[in-house]
């Protein structure tokens, strides 16, 4: 589908694949995240996946000095 004025179905399909990402980790609301400038959204989103791979990071290496005793 070609899009002459308005945004094409697979940017829809990225703003509501970050729109439920947000809503699922991180509480916000549908209204919120609507209503949230492109770019901060996207900060949001990037900054959320960065945090929750350091949780991951820090589990894994609790996980292997608790292993390593």
């Amino acid at each position: 589908m070609r899009a002459f004025f308005g945004l094409t179905s697979d940017y829809i399909k990225d703003v509501y694949e970050q729109m439920f990402f947000m809503n699922y980790l991180g509480n916000w609301s549908i209204t919120e995240l609507y209503n949230l400038p492109v770019g901060l959204r996207s900060w949001f989103v990037r900054r959320t996946i960065k945090q929750k791979e350091e949780e991951a990071k820090a589990v894994e290496d609790a996980q292997t000095k608790s292993s390593k005793r």
